[in-house]
């Protein structure tokens, strides 16, 4: 026999049963319809967000002599992830190196075999006998990038940093990761990065669509 609703007399149909993987509907709010839309648990009793879309994986490589050898504490590492990820990297870490060619080089290839779309170097890119940073770089980079190393001291020095305005810092290709060289002080890294963003979107979306 088939139920009535007591208000209306007329027959009701009870709802099928949930459909196995099915998303509960929102507690409070209604029930999401699209994949990129916050997805509830029930069971859970709260709203779950689903994880920004990313740029792909970053390195952070420190060139810091005192550093190194734990002389002082990385302070700018930090910095550097903190912007990578609010940029829509998955930072894998930061690594810290003396400021010795032969160390820099080791890193970023490491990095380059390891895949990473981005390796972001900071420190070692002045003029002091010890500032190898680029150097080392160059023999890394298959396809220099000069006009962004170019906007990197442009916008520096506008934004006070010395540091990037007088930097020797490279920016380029080794095989399909973007290598960037980045003074050390924090002005010129939060505006470095402030820079960068924009334009390494345009560089690993060309990267990404040759590696397809």
């Amino acid at each position: 026999m088939v139920p009535r609703d007591p208000d209306t007399g007329s027959a009701s149909v009870p709802a099928p049963p949930p459909s196995a993987g099915a998303v509960p509907p929102c507690p409070g709010g209604p029930e999401p319809t699209t994949r990129g839309a916050a997805r509830c648990r029930a069971h859970y009793g709260e709203r779950m967000e689903m994880a920004t879309p990313q740029l792909g994986r970053a390195l952070v490589v420190i060139v810091d002599d005192r550093v190194s050898h734990g002389e002082t504490q990385d302070r700018t590492g930090p910095l550097v992830a903190e912007l990578l990820e609010e940029a829509g990297f998955v930072v894998d870490g930061a690594v810290t190196v003396p400021g010795e060619a032969v160390a820099i080089r080791n890193a970023l290839n490491t990095a380059v075999i390891g895949g990473v779309d981005l390796v972001i170097t900071v420190g070692g890119t002045g003029v002091s006998p010890r500032d190898v940073t680029a150097d080392a770089t160059a023999g890394v980079l298959d396809r220099p990038i000069p006009g962004i190393a170019e906007a990197l001291r442009a916008s520096g020095l506008a934004a006070g940093a010395v540091d990037a305005g007088l930097s020797r810092g490279l920016v380029g290709i080794s095989g399909s990761t973007l290598v960037v060289n980045l003074a050390s002080s924090r002005a010129a890294v939060r505006d470095g990065m402030a820079t960068l963003s924009p334009l390494v979107t345009h560089v690993i979306s060309e990267l990404s669509s040759l590696d397809a």
